[in-house]
């Protein structure tokens, strides 16, 4: 156990992809943890190899970075999700998630009106706010009739110093240079305590949102085919391991597949012994974990063998949900994605979707993100009311096909 905290996260290159290597004390959810981080710095996971005793893991992971990746930063944010390398700590980590739950960050309001509303501006914001490290929780933007835009974003901070002059200058620094001569005003308080207290959504969801496109069920004959995972099998063997339950998972591979395994997994408080995951040809994906329920034993109950595999078929085959509606006489952008059981949503989804609406050189005119109370599950809501004069050039089957390409990263 002599090996210091700083080592325990090692990134180096290895062919076409990256090697990131994780040697630490294991703790109920830190795959996920770590499968969260790459995905919100735009990484995919080629392949990877996770083991561990029961207090102790390694995890490897083989990742598609970009020009742009900020390594340094990157395994300092991974480093932030591993337990101490201390003796003392070993025991305390394992299977006790209470004792995982980091103290909530705090959340600030960023406020700014514009004196225009051109198309791609909240996508570049978002850009910027995302390059910062500020993580966006909450939404909500307002064109006025003269053509002006309110901008009101919750986030809270990675680097945990947005309540400092010198890190909202920066803030306020890096929007001028996007907003320019554009910006009207623009200031950054702690959110009051209603917002920190009631994340929940206080807008109406139509039912057809709620039944249909947030309903738990798995019905892959009412979507579309061209928009969803397809050929998704599970299969569940007690015989092979004698003391774990192996799970083999062959899929499309789609943005974040690992992380959506690894979500599901941390929610049921499943245990990964062993587990090894790869990019097969044709956007195949091959998964094989050795798992085990919290109480170090197979799972052996039929009932809790299918709702397991029930419910990792329905977050591959549709890890986000993704709808073009009516509301009245204009067009509204639903899309949802279910929360972690922690309290965390998925990264990089409002990013993905205001950088798939630039594209199609469409106009946001108002936005809502918030959490919503559906089916005893908590789902992260996004609702962009697109204009009505772009859309017109737009088929709205169009503009579903390019969010969920992107939100898929197919």
């Amino acid at each position: 156990m002599g090996i210091l905290n700083d080592d325990a996260v090692v990134i180096k290159e290895s062919g076409d992809n990256t090697l990131i290597t994780v040697n630490c004390p294991d703790k109920t959810g830190l795959g996920c943890d770590l499968c969260r981080i790459i995905l919100l710095f735009g990484l995919s996971i080629a392949k990877g190899d996770v083991s561990t005793d029961g207090k102790w893991c390694y995890l490897v992971f083989w990742v598609v970075g970009k020009q742009t990746t900020r390594w340094d930063l990157l395994r300092e944010r991974l480093l932030k999700v591993c337990p101490p390398c201390t003796p003392a700590m070993l025991e305390m980590f394992y299977f006790l998630p209470e004792f995982q739950q980091p103290k909530p960050p705090k959340v600030f309001l960023l406020k700014f009106w514009c004196t225009f509303d051109r198309k791609g501006l909240l996508h570049d914001v978002t850009k910027v706010l995302c390059e910062l490290e500020l993580t966006v929780k909450r939404v909500k933007v307002f064109t006025a009739p003269d053509g002006t835009v309110m901008d009101l974003l919750f986030v809270t901070d990675t680097r945990e110093l947005l309540h400092t002059k010198n890190r909202q200058d920066e803030t306020k620094s890096q929007l001028n240079a996007i907003l320019g001569e554009n910006m009207i005003s623009f200031e950054i308080e702690l959110a009051g305590h209603e917002v920190i207290a009631t994340p929940q959504g206080s807008a109406f969801l139509p039912p057809a949102i709620t039944d249909d496109m947030l309903g738990l069920e798995f019905v892959g004959t009412h979507m579309d085919g061209a928009l969803i995972s397809d050929c998704v099998s599970i299969t569940v063997d007690n015989d092979l391991s004698p003391s774990h339950t192996v799970v083999h998972i062959v899929c499309q591979d789609h943005k974040g597949l690992i992380y959506d395994i690894m979500r599901t997994l941390k929610d049921y408080n499943i245990q990964i012994s062993y587990g090894r995951f790869s990019a097969k040809p044709k956007e195949r994906y091959e998964v094989d974990l050795f798992i085990m329920q919290a109480d170090g034993r197979k799972i052996v109950d039929t009932e809790k063998q299918n709702i397991l595999c029930s419910r990792l078929r329905m977050e591959l085959v549709r890890p986000l949900r993704v709808e073009v509606t009516s509301r009245g006489p204009d067009t509204e952008l639903f899309v949802a994605n279910p929360a972690e059981l922690a309290g965390k949503g998925r990264p990089l989804v409002f990013y993905d979707i205001t950088l798939a609406i630039t594209s199609l050189n469409i106009r946001i005119f108002s936005v809502e993100i918030a959490r919503h109370k559906i089916h005893d599950r908590e789902w992260e809501v996004y609702r962009l009311l697109l204009d009505e004069g772009d859309v017109a050039l737009v088929p709205r089957s169009k503009i579903k096909e390019c969010v969920v390409k992107n939100l898929m990263g197919w």
